[in-house]
């Protein structure tokens, strides 16, 4: 997606990039070399893990650079990373490696979609509150998973981050596809009306639009283990 002005497509700024690297790169991978030594925990966190830098990779390069497709670059490019650490660190072998991969494509296009958004928005500000996003999400899943039950699936249940982890999840440790289907669902459709409200930019009532389908997706993730009969994850792994 185009920036609004020339100014704002030559002006990438330097601290937003360096944000980029250290949420999108840095944390995560020193993250997984940390659990390096202990497999088990090293995938179970690869779904918060693999959110996160997606998350930080995505949204804010979209943000900073006024592109969507900058994001979604970077970010599928960091995926593949962290997987391949992953997997040279000792994470047992894949066991939906296609799904995954179709699940990582999805969180990036609704993340890099709301950077993008920020950028039409708030022009060379829209880095920030990308940022201020990002540390926001990440902060509930990283408590959620180094203390499970410490806070309520209905609040875990209204972040793309957590949609995102869940669909990793599901992917990671071969628990079936059922599970993922909503959250997938979500972060399709919140990628969609969130182009159409920065495509429609400056008027302002489709954000009434984007804040109803965030709520009823939000919805269909919290009553998809009732309505499919699959105890789907909400929750991070202990």
């Amino acid at each position: 997606m185009n920036s609004p002005t020339n100014a704002h497509r030559a002006a990438w700024p330097v601290l937003a990039w360096l944000t980029v690297a250290l949420l999108g790169i840095a944390a995560p991978t020193i993250a997984l070399l940390a659990l390096a030594e202990t497999l088990q925990p090293l995938l179970d966190a690869g779904g918060p893990i693999l959110a996160l830098g997606l998350m930080g990779l995505g949204m804010i390069a979209a943000a900073a650079s006024g592109r969507l497709w900058v994001g979604v670059v970077l970010a599928l490019l960091g995926g593949v990373w962290l997987i391949g650490l992953a997997g040279a660190l000792g994470m047992p072998p894949l066991l939906q490696p296609l799904f995954l991969g179709f699940a990582i494509v999805i969180a990036t296009l609704s993340f890099t979609a709301r950077g993008a958004l920020f950028a039409r928005s708030a022009l060379d500000k829209g880095w920030l509150i990308a940022l201020f996003v990002v540390a926001g999400e990440a902060a509930f899943l990283i408590t959620a998973w180094v203390e499970p039950g410490s806070l309520p699936d209905w609040l875990l249940v209204l972040l793309p981050a957590q949609w995102a982890n869940m669909a990793f999840q599901a992917a990671l440790t071969g628990k079936g596809t059922t599970a993922a289907i909503a959250p997938l669902i979500a972060l399709g459709g919140t990628a969609a009306t969130t182009l159409l409200v920065a495509r429609l930019l400056p008027r302002r009532w489709p954000y009434l639009l984007m804040f109803s389908a965030w709520l009823g997706l939000s919805a269909l993730v919290w009553y998809w283990p009732v309505i499919s009969g699959d105890p789907a994850m909400i929750t991070a792994p202990s």
